[in-house]
């Protein structure tokens, strides 16, 4: 690579918020304002701890707060503020906000059909069609990249952002069902170049692999001398 095309090049590190009660519960969050768990706090700290020498520049973040809290533990072990972008949203599910998949499967059937087979022209009443959600996602992810050529970024969002910037780097149709994971708090890799993004590593959990939420944890620490000093 030559230094020309090295200093246009983006590094990304794409990341997917921490678990939320409505994650464990299947419920779809769409754009409602749900915060992370204990251990969705947890694992976003492990994620801090794992980027603090990364040599990232910059922290953009969905302003839905369970991306910005776990984005706010990123920032802070790299000595850096965060960025709020909307752009960074989780895909809006108007009607099928706040319901469980087997709830939407019940009280929606013709819709949750269309929305299983991903049917690009499909939005749910009141929320996104699939293809402008992919078209805002990408174009959002692609301009805030494009400001920091020769630097190392870091964007968390959601998992369908983060669906959407896979298929981007891979060149997987919008309609192709999903073989990749979307973990929680899990550690993403892509480069930007004015040709394009490009996949360089995906799902990566390692920092949280191993590693056990319980009483023993940070998380669980912090809860026990709270409880000790009241």
């Amino acid at each position: 690579m030559t230094d020309s095309a090295a200093g246009q090049l983006t590094r990304i590190v794409a990341i997917r918020h921490g678990e939320t009660a409505w994650n464990v519960d299947t419920r779809i969050q769409g754009q409602l304002d749900v915060p992370l768990n204990d251990k969705g706090l947890w694992q976003a700290r492990r994620l801090g701890q794992a980027l603090a020498d990364e040599g990232i520049s910059v922290v953009y973040s969905s302003d839905l707060q369970r991306a910005l809290q776990t984005a706010q533990a990123v920032a802070a072990a790299c000595a850096l503020d965060v960025t709020t972008d909307t752009g960074l949203r989780e895909r809006a599910f108007g009607v099928f906000e706040g319901l469980t998949w087997a709830e939407i499967e019940r009280d929606h059937p013709v819709e949750s059909e269309r929305w299983r087979r991903r049917d690009p022209d499909f939005g749910p009443v009141g929320g996104e069609v699939l293809s402008d959600f992919y078209e805002r996602c990408v174009g959002r992810i692609t301009a805030l990249a494009a400001r920091h050529p020769g630097e190392v970024v870091a964007m968390v969002a959601h998992g369908g952002v983060l669906d959407c910037l896979y298929r981007a780097a891979t060149r997987v149709d919008l309609r192709a069902p999903r073989s990749w994971q979307l973990g929680n708090a899990s550690i993403n890799r892509l480069l930007h170049t004015p040709q394009g993004l490009t996949l360089v590593g995906w799902a990566d959990t390692g920092h949280l692999d191993g590693a056990v939420h319980d009483e023993f944890s940070d998380a669980g620490a912090n809860r026990a001398a709270q409880g000790s000093a009241a």
